[in-house]
């Protein structure tokens, strides 16, 4: 009998266009070698050219798909994406709080095309019960000034963002500057637990395609994290897996389309 890969949990909502979300989570997982699996939080009708409905799913329901696979099964890594409201945060950051793996949280608060996708009354539930059960916490630049209030511009301003994140309690915090334009020509993001620093650096490729980045980037952290590497070696892994996925996103729709989450199957 052939054993079980890796099992990894996405906590998040569903991208009906299939690049972001737990759509995007579960391929990457499965790209990366371990096993997805599943928790609902919301519904989303969405596509290349944004969000046109969101519905949250309760609490109980999100309780109990967590439970029916974490009781069952058993969970090596966890990671969060949409929340939407401070009812699921609270109830998520719970939920973690009994879990012995480790936790990625995503902090989503916006979409790629700018629709909210987090109440503004949850953002204090995001700080003070979700980003402490956070062994990794992975904002982008808009959503550290959404929850620190620090403006990135410099490379400098990445370091008090990241010293701001890791004031509200995760053990490790991803700075993503790859919306940072004094870059140019690189993606450049900070991980930092205070103490040790590591900066990635990639090449800033030229494709609008990048639908489900930070979602995408977040799950293979995840799936690192529940195959047993480091922090910062699943990091690496995930920077560099979700650098070729930019690199093979493609057009679909009118609008804006997704990386490539099977790129490494094409090449």
């Amino acid at each position: 009998m052939t054993p079980a890969p890796p099992l990894c949990l996405t906590v998040a909502g569903s991208d009906s266009g299939g690049g972001a979300g737990i759509q995007a989570d579960l391929k990457t997982m499965l790209a990366l070698g371990v096993h997805g699996m599943s928790v609902v939080t919301a519904v989303t009708a969405q596509n290349s050219l944004g969000v046109s409905g969101i519905w949250e799913l309760p609490a109980d329901a999100v309780r109990g798909q967590y439970r029916a696979v974490a009781d069952d099964m058993g969970v090596q890594a966890v990671k969060t994406g949409m929340l939407a409201s401070a009812a699921l945060v609270e109830t998520v950051a719970e939920l973690l709080a009994g879990t012995p793996a480790p936790a990625v949280v995503d902090p989503v608060g916006v979409s790629k095309h700018g629709d909210a996708l987090l109440a503004a009354s949850a953002l204090e539930a995001v700080r003070k019960e979700l980003l402490p059960r956070a062994t990794v916490a992975t904002p982008n630049l808009d959503e550290v000034a959404q929850l620190t209030g620090v403006v990135v511009e410099t490379e400098d301003d990445m370091r008090r963002a990241a010293d701001a994140v890791l004031g509200h309690g995760p053990r490790w915090a991803l700075i993503k500057g790859g919306h940072l334009a004094a870059h140019g020509n690189e993606a450049v993001d900070l991980l930092t637990d205070g103490a040790d620093a590591h900066w990635l650096r990639a090449p800033r490729h030229d494709n609008r395609h990048t639908h489900g980045t930070g979602c995408t980037l977040a799950s293979a952290i995840a799936a690192g994290l529940a195959k047993g590497l480091s922090v910062p070696a699943a990091v690496t892994e995930a920077k560099e897996y979700v650098t070729g996925a930019i690199a093979a996103g493609f057009a679909l729709g009118a609008g804006i389309g997704p990386v490539d989450h099977a790129w490494r199957f094409r090449a």
